[in-house]
């Protein structure tokens, strides 16, 4: 697997990756990045939830002109949500680049604010076509050293009308700087685009195609991002599942999880880039053998791992990349068995959801939060069954007769046998 600091970017936004926590790029990422920095025009097929904001984000970060400030890249995004969206990852990727300032301009917002940000100067701005086209028009935006504009989603933005908006700020590039354009589609008016302002452009498309095994039972948990950890402990104590794999998409995630599991009385441990290969084999191996009932992994460090008896897959984390969510549940339901995959989400991230359900052609069923009764009650059950096999086996006398004192105090057979069982119940 390709790693980023392969990609020629900068060690300041190596850096920031790596605070992020992701290890690897998504596919999206490996192609579009070392075509974005070469210079040339790129078309790139890639639906939302690919990692396509950081396909873009990293090239135009290293292309911004820190001598001038005038933007030097300019990205178009079809709404002031995506705008915010953007703008939030390229802080994030650029936070030990000294001298870039990025300016999000969208309407909903005081023009003032976005007059005064521009003003002191800005190398990057991400903006809808509207309110570009309105600083345009008021010179408050001056594209003078332009020398990298993106479309972002560019069929939205031409089924909301923007086509002659992307033109006209198109125009003010044309044959001076570079385009690139992601595009979930590629019909006949984005063709168009290409032909009119693009230099023979590369095509980059990641196909949405990746089908699940089968065997496996996909199911989706609506609940809030606070309650993952509660959810993961109640579904392990009232099923007799022996051993489960939670993916994380970072790996500071993973280590803050495994210590609140641990917290909990589980024995977890994590996998993870950060760890030397002799560590990793160490944890493996004890998974494997059972000494560890929680494996907390990245999609990196699970590359490879084969455990024929994983129960159950958790994606505490939607994955990035759809690739990754079929990589991820195929670690259950090996050699021939069934296995169980609980994806957690809520909110918006539902549509990440469904985005999953189109391209891996499966459908994840929904499922309510155990409640604290039924975990109760499953435990319950559960000891019922022991006690009736205990009771089956036989060689009760000694046992019966360390009771008999207490049934003399006045307490029935099954008064006593209910006290033990509430033990043994809430002791897990």
């Amino acid at each position: 697997m390709t790693k980023f600091s392969e990609l020629g970017i900068r060690p300041e936004i190596l850096k920031s990756i790596n605070e992020m926590g992701f290890e690897a790029p998504t596919p999206i990422q490996e192609r579009s990045i070392p075509i974005i920095r070469s210079g040339g025009d790129m078309v790139g097929q890639a639906q939302t939830g690919t990692g396509k904001t950081a396909a873009f984000g990293i090239p135009a970060l290293q292309k911004a002109d820190t001598g001038s400030k005038l933007p030097s890249v300019i990205i178009l995004c079809p709404t002031r949500e995506l705008a915010i969206q953007v703008t939030g990852e390229l802080i994030k990727l650029s936070k030990y680049l000294e001298g870039i300032w990025i300016v999000p301009v969208y309407g909903g917002q005081p023009i003032s604010r976005q007059l005064t940000a521009l003003k002191k100067g800005a190398q990057i701005v991400v903006g809808t076509p509207g309110r570009v086209i309105d600083h345009l028009k008021r010179g408050t935006l001056k594209l003078n050293n332009l020398k990298m504009v993106i479309l972002d989603e560019a069929d939205e933005m031409l089924n909301m009308g923007f086509r002659e908006d992307l033109e006209e700020i198109l125009s003010y590039s044309k044959g001076k700087s570079q385009t690139v354009m992601f595009s979930a589609t590629v019909p006949k008016a984005i063709r168009q685009i290409m032909e009119n302002w693009m230099d023979k452009p590369d095509m980059v498309k990641v196909d949405g195609k990746a089908e699940t095994a089968a065997g496996i039972d996909q199911f989706v948990m609506e609940v809030r991002d606070s309650v993952r950890t509660e959810a993961v402990s109640r579904i392990m104590d009232m099923t007799n599942f022996r051993l489960a794999l939670i993916f994380c998409n970072t790996k500071r995630l993973c280590d803050s999880l495994v210590q609140e599991l641990q917290a909990r009385g589980y024995s977890a441990d994590a996998l993870h880039g950060d760890m030397t290969q002799n560590i990793r084999d160490k944890v493996m191996n004890n998974f494997r053998n059972g000494k560890i009932e929680m494996l907390v992994a990245t999609d990196v460090a699970a590359r490879g791992l084969d455990v024929e008896n994983v129960d159950v897959v958790f994606n505490y984390d939607i994955p990035q990349d759809p690739e990754y969510y079929v990589h991820r549940i195929g670690r259950t339901g090996r050699a021939g068995r069934t296995g169980m995959a609980i994806t957690f989400a809520s909110g918006r991230k539902m549509k990440r959801i469904r985005f999953i359900e189109k391209i891996t052609r499966a459908k994840l069923t929904p499922i309510p939060m155990p409640t604290v009764r039924e975990v109760q009650q499953s435990k319950m059950d559960v000891q019922m069954e022991e006690v009736l096999e205990t009771l089956e086996a036989g060689g009760l006398r000694e046992y019966i007769e360390l009771l008999e004192p207490v049934a003399e105090q006045g307490y029935s057979a099954i008064e006593i046998a209910a006290a033990l069982m509430k033990q043994k119940v809430e002791k897990g």
